[in-house]
């Protein structure tokens, strides 16, 4: 099981890594998701976190004239 904590601080550095390593770190945020021996706390830190990030990838890799 992964630490949550630093799961959220993988979150934190998704922009400061390459696309492989982005994929694997947005994958393990969704492991911990998926677990209910975590926190609620924490999968509602993360769940946002990823939300986020998910929101400013779209932001940034989709030009205003393509679909999302």
């Amino acid at each position: 099981m992964k630490n949550p904590q630093e799961v959220f601080e993988h979150l934190k550095q998704l922009e400061e890594v390459d696309t492989v390593q982005s994929a694997l770190y947005r994958e393990e945020a969704q492991e911990v998701l998926a677990d209910d021996t975590i926190s609620l706390k924490w999968r509602r830190a993360i769940a946002d976190r990823l939300n986020q990030a998910n929101h400013d990838l779209a932001l940034h890799t989709v030009a205003p004239e393509e679909s999302y």
